[in-house]
């Protein structure tokens, strides 16, 4: 896991790398032919907002080999386990916190969510107030509520120029140009605080059938 993310990240480290993955509780891992292609790491904790315990899960580490982009079994396991989540606590609701330094993760946000904050065509104030009070309760003084945006004063992590660059067919949709708009230092480890509601009534139709089927089924 640690050199399949240091082949793609400038500005880590092993020591930085197994430093946040010790604070995880749980990796997804992507294979092929018996090695290890892709992985995004999950930390679980409640949260009082405002006298209501809500539960956050919050993405670490994510990366997969370029060579496998375009796959979705990452990401269509990711939402069964949030079912599955969801079954052992149905009466509290759950939200996903996602640090985002590149445009491809941002755009999980639109494939699974209807609403989520930020998005580039309309706001939400409930979700951007949440989302400020964990960035704040997290990172501190490395967050800034004004533009949205994790500025560590040094980096903990970059994607390679080369992995981040966006295409010029890449360009063309809205959300890789509000992304790169929101988060102008993201080549530089700024990282965007996106925060999204993980409930029925807010999935996809092809996110909510996964949903259901980790909520129907529970925990294996």
């Amino acid at each position: 896991m640690a050199s399949l993310y240091l082949s793609n990240y400038d500005a880590s480290s092993e020591q930085l790398f197994f430093s946040d993955l010790e604070d995880k509780d749980e990796v997804l891992l992507l294979e092929s032919n018996g090695a290890i292609v892709g992985f995004t790491t999950l930390q679980f904790f409640d949260h009082d907002d405002n006298g209501r315990t809500i539960c956050v899960v919050y993405s670490g580490d994510t990366i997969v080999n370029p060579l496998h982009w375009g796959q979705q079994s990452l990401a269509f396991a990711w939402i069964t386990r949030i079912g599955q989540l969801k079954k052992e606590r149905r009466d509290v609701p759950l939200y996903w916190l996602l640090l985002v330094k590149g445009h491809r993760t941002y755009k999980y946000l639109h494939t699974f969510g209807r609403t989520f904050h930020p998005h580039w065509s309309s706001g939400n104030t409930e979700l951007k107030t949440l989302a400020d009070a964990l960035a704040r309760e997290r990172f501190g003084s490395d967050y800034n509520p004004a533009t949205g945006i994790v500025e560590f004063k040094y980096s903990r992590g970059q994607l390679k120029p080369s992995i981040a660059a966006p295409t010029e067919m890449e360009l063309k949709k809205e959300s890789v140009r509000f992304f790169l708009a929101r988060n102008p230092n993201y080549l530089i480890g700024h990282e965007l605080v996106c925060l999204c509601q993980l409930s029925e009534d807010n999935m996809k139709p092809l996110t909510k059938r996964l949903f259901l089927k980790g909520l129907e089924n529970g925990y294996s």
